[in-house]
């Protein structure tokens, strides 16, 4: 553990809040620390290297869990080995992909920080999109903790608030997921990740069922009393 948060501190930079000024470098549980970033535009996304994946097969659908429910976490999958540069303040409705450099292949992890309100989408390791979030109020929050991802559907529409909720990723049997949304300043949810809807639709294309969500509150998470995933 100590050499896995060492190699994070090289990492450290100043980060630049949603809408203003964030001071220090905020700690994701995945690890990640994103500093300074350099982009040419926000929100638009820089075009992957064609490159040919090996057939995959289907992923097992894992099993579906509570948000009180969260699974253990393997610090090694955490280890970040990139992040994507972006230079000034992320703001809502901003949003950056961008796979070139990184593995055609590899696991997926997405981190969500609710104290800097930021996404971030890994692939083994390397960052390859980010995102500024929407997520739950106070009387309906999003759960901290580790979620598999266990259903895609790009045309979902909520069956509690008749809302649609565009490219959902499950993570909870009691109605948390990550979705497109119109991301705008002072708009929340009921306890769901909410992306901007162009942005969603590029982690769709990338996530498959079993990937591990890790929703933080700006600090390390203790998995110490978490179930392990079956």
């Amino acid at each position: 553990m100590a050499k896995f948060l060492a190699s994070l501190a090289r990492l450290a930079g100043p980060k630049l809040a949603v809408g203003g000024a964030l001071g220090g470098a905020a700690l994701l549980v995945s690890a990640y620390l994103d500093g300074g970033r350099d982009l040419e535009a926000q929100g638009q996304e820089v075009p992957a290297k064609e490159t040919v994946a090996p057939a995959a097969s289907p992923s097992p659908k894992p099993a579906e869990r509570r948000r009180d429910q969260p699974v253990a976490v393997d610090p090694d999958a955490l280890v970040v080995r990139r992040v994507l540069p972006i230079n000034g303040p992320f703001r809502h409705g901003d949003y950056v992909w961008n796979e070139q450099g990184a593995p055609a292949t590899g696991r997926i992890i997405v981190t969500v920080d609710l104290k800097a309100q930021t996404l971030s989408v890994f692939r083994a390791g390397y960052e390859i999109g980010s995102a500024v979030i929407l997520y739950g109020a106070d009387d309906k929050p999003s759960p901290l903790g580790a979620f598999p991802i266990t259903e895609k559907d790009a045309d979902h529409v909520s069956n509690l608030y008749d809302a649609p909720m565009p490219y959902m990723l499950r993570l909870t049997s009691d109605g948390v997921a990550i979705h497109g949304s119109n991301v705008q300043w002072g708009y929340a949810t009921h306890g769901c990740i909410g992306v901007p809807t162009p942005f969603a639709k590029k982690l769709f294309g990338v996530a498959k069922l079993g990937d591990l969500v890790v929703i933080t509150n700006g600090r390390m998470l203790d998995t110490t009393h978490a179930e392990a995933e079956s």
